[in-house]
């Protein structure tokens, strides 16, 4: 376990790696920027704010299940030299390398909107993800042309790949928190001052302690909204985001969040943002847990 640590931590300091990470995270921005409000769209799509998490670890489990399948029947025809099993193989090692393409770009999407250790770790695995499949690709033509043996021998090394690629993309999530929420959770279950209702002038925001729970407030047209102070993307400061109407755009990577209800109005966030309760008593602002209306 130590070593396997060991290994992720290696990786994720390799220097060499960011000068090829921040060249291609800047493409990928201005490819979606360049289609203006559609490629905005797009782009929330891919990340999954629709769905109320990310997309990309749907889609993994397409090409994995698929190859290992493949690696099934590649086993019974190698054994057996059964054409039904062969078919069986190539069908699955097609429909892995299909749904390897939707896997990229969501991948690829949500990597770009990471930085760090976590940027350079998440290069090496969709590198992997893109040897491994370019294995596949491989295989599929020799089977095609006859090759099979050459075939399945490609095919078993694409699936290490892949495995390989797995195994890293666990440390993103697990190690590196990619995918998962960073809003703060919890907070008090009553009222509590979080700062002084001088502090917080219209159309302006703040950040606010609530017995130990930072909290973004704003007052927009006379009224108080109070989220949780870390974005849900990576945990970026609401407070020192952008102000519009009707929701606040984190500084780091440009979520959007509604500040009515919390939900996600742009990505890459997809998890919604913590709302909080607020009044104003006694020239404080107070915050508390939000709960059904009473």
């Amino acid at each position: 376990m130590a070593e396997a640590e060991t290994a992720l931590d290696t990786i994720a300091e390799q220097p060499w790696l960011q000068p090829i990470a921040d060249p291609l995270s800047t493409a990928v921005h201005q490819a979606y920027e360049s289609a203006g409000d559609a490629g905005r769209q797009i782009k929330n799509a891919v990340h999954g704010v629709w769905l109320g998490h990310p997309l990309h670890p749907v889609l993994t489990d397409l090409p994995l299940g698929a190859w290992a399948t493949a690696l099934v029947f590649d086993a019974a025809e190698g054994a057996t030299g059964d054409r039904v099993c062969a078919r069986a193989a190539d069908l699955a090692v097609g429909i892995g390398v299909a749904g390897a393409v939707g896997a990229a770009v969501t991948g690829l999407t949500d990597w770009s909107e990471t930085d760090g250790r976590a940027k350079r770790l998440g290069l090496v695995h969709g590198l992997l993800n893109l040897s491994a499949t370019s294995l596949y690709v491989t295989s599929l033509a020799m089977r095609r042309n006859g090759e099979r043996d050459a075939g399945r021998a490609y095919g078993l090394a694409g699936f290490v790949l892949a495995c390989t690629a797995a195994y890293l993309g666990g440390g993103l999530v697990y190690r590196e928190r990619i995918g998962v929420t960073h809003a703060d959770e919890g907070g008090p279950k009553e009222f509590t001052r979080a700062l002084a209702s001088s502090d917080l002038p219209d159309n302006d925001k703040r950040l606010g302690d609530a017995d130990g729970t930072p909290v973004m407030v704003a007052r927009q047209h006379g009224a108080l909204c109070a989220l949780a102070h870390h974005c849900s993307h990576l945990g970026g400061p609401l407070s020192e985001g952008t102000l519009k109407a009707g929701s606040i755009v984190c500084p780091w990577h440009g979520s959007e969040f509604s500040l009515r209800d919390g939900h996600v109005i742009n990505g890459p966030a997809t998890h919604p943002q913590p709302c909080f309760d607020v009044r104003e008593r006694a020239g404080a602002v107070e915050v508390r847990v939000q709960r059904p209306a009473e």
